[in-house]
């Protein structure tokens, strides 16, 4: 998996050119998943994966399963 760059700030429509972060898919983002090892990161730090509405689950149900998941948001 990738980890695509989250925008700095937020904007009315999702930018296209964000793409899901699962392996070989490139649509549209439009889910942040919001993450952290707590082994190597500071409880404040989060790092960022995106996700298309088919690819959500699928990378949330894999960072929940390793107890990084913090929150899901929709890009805005």
């Amino acid at each position: 998996m990738s980890v695509a760059p989250h925008p700095s700030g937020a904007a009315s429509v999702p930018d296209p050119g964000l793409v899901c972060s699962a392996k070989g898919c490139r649509a549209p983002a439009v889910w942040s998943l919001r993450w952290n090892n707590p082994r190597l990161h500071d409880a404040e730090r989060r790092k960022i994966w995106l996700a298309c509405g088919e690819h959500r689950d699928r990378l949330g149900d894999f960072l929940t399963a390793r107890g990084f998941l913090r929150e899901v948001a929709p890009l805005a």
